[in-house]
């Protein structure tokens, strides 16, 4: 069964091994300018299930207590889905749906559920353990069988054929998928595909993080914040860190997502989407994506604030231009076959970190800031992003060039 996908996408920024579970959520810093409160007098993202696909969660920290759905697991997939055998697993549910009891992770939908799946990624790797583990594909077939409206993925890898039928049969039942650009320069799979929207990480700042995918393909569809923020140091569960990552806003947007599906249950998978496209925060047109922040970084209170927000065509896929069409249409159409899944997998663009040409562009990108833009990325009228939070402007800044470019990313 089990088959290493990749590496979990996060990486330690500013590593505080002491900090205590009392302390996590002052590491939360996007909470009040997100007006968490205010949102949740709307929606906590109740009703609303969110598969996560990863380490697996342990379901025995304060603020998961009841908050797993592991009896919705199927039997094919259930294995040792409750020992996280990293702690990036449990990290991703607690930011999605944390209760933030006994001062831990306070999830953005703590009205939401978390269904839990295992699957194998670095640090397990042999063993019968690893053979007794579903692989990546089968965990998301079952997650798209389910009743789990929204699949968060903070990973890379899946680039077999099988992945990529997984990855169209889960879009087809009209899930969600939401997975992280990466955290190395180039853009990870399954955030590369059609169908799935590609989360970069910002930093308080909201300037788009050093370490989030900046390669000329540009598979970022929004951002939300990854840096900076707690998350479990390991394993054994002591202390949070401060850790940072693509991972880490994969799991803001997925319970963003929730916290609008909540409050519009009727809605479907491009309503949502389109959502969280329109309320983004951005300074470039709608039209003209940047390659590196996409629509920009996602705020749900703007929708759930809006008792009047047109969601548009239930069956138009708002980024049909870029995934080839509409596949929830096309499957109400003539159902979901094995065969059409695998029909147009993907080819995936090169992910070598050594392309000199890739190699130059990140060194051009990383960390350009409002203050000091590069001449290039001065030379773009779409690098800057003001968004209002509250009373509070921030300036989020998009590195290089290229940011009013529809991103021909989703080879198919």
């Amino acid at each position: 069964m089990g088959a290493v996908v990749g590496a979990v996408a996060a990486v330690s920024v500013g590593l505080a091994p002491s900090t205590s579970a009392a302390d996590a959520q002052s590491l939360q810093w996007y909470l009040g300018p997100m007006q968490t409160e205010q949102m949740w007098k709307v929606s906590t993202g109740e009703g609303v299930k969110v598969a996560v696909i990863d380490t697996g969660v342990n379901p025995n920290t304060p603020s998961l207590k009841g908050q797993l759905l592991t009896d919705e697991v199927p039997e094919t997939v259930d294995y040792n889905v409750t020992k996280d055998y990293d702690g990036h697993g449990t990290t991703m549910a607690e930011l999605i749906a944390g209760t933030g009891a006994s001062g831990g992770i306070q999830g953005l939908a703590p009205g939401a559920k978390i269904v839990p799946y295992r699957i194998a990624l670095e640090g397990l790797e042999t063993g019968p353990e690893y053979e007794k583990t579903p692989a990546a594909w089968e965990a998301l077939r079952a997650a798209a069988d389910s009743d789990a409206k929204i699949i968060s993925m903070s990973f890379d890898g899946m680039t077999s054929e099988e992945d990529r039928a997984a990855i169209k049969y889960a879009a087809s039942k009209g899930k969600l998928l939401v997975a992280s650009v990466g955290n190395r320069g180039f853009p990870d799979a399954p955030a590369r595909y059609s169908y799935v929207l590609g989360v970069a990480a910002v930093d308080s700042s909201y300037t788009v993080s050093k370490f989030s995918e900046k390669s000329s393909h540009g598979f970022a569809d929004l951002a939300a914040p990854g840096e900076a923020v707690p998350g479990w140091c390991d394993e054994t569960f002591r202390s949070y860190c401060e850790q940072g990552g693509t991972s880490h806003a994969t799991a803001l947007v997925s319970a963003s997502a929730a916290l609008i599906w909540s409050a519009h249950p009727d809605w479907t998978v491009n309503q949502v989407t389109r959502a969280l496209i329109d309320t983004a925060s951005r300074s470039w047109p709608k039209d003209e994506p940047s390659k590196y922040a996409g629509y920009g970084s996602v705020r749900p209170r703007l929708v759930l604030g809006d008792s009047n927000y047109d969601a548009g065509a239930p069956d138009v896929d708002p980024l049909a231009k870029v995934n080839g069409g509409d596949l929830l249409a096309k499957a109400g159409r003539r159902g979901a076959s094995d065969t059409d899944n695998a029909s147009d997998a993907s080819s995936a663009p090169s992910t070598s970190a050594s392309a000199p040409s890739q190699a130059r562009e990140e060194s051009s990108t990383d960390g350009t800031s409002a203050a000091g833009s590069t001449a290039e990325a001065a030379a773009d009228d779409n690098n800057t992003l003001w968004i209002v939070l509250g009373a509070t402007a921030a300036v989020f800044v998009i590195g290089g060039a290229g940011a009013a470019v529809l991103r021909a990313r989703r080879a198919r």
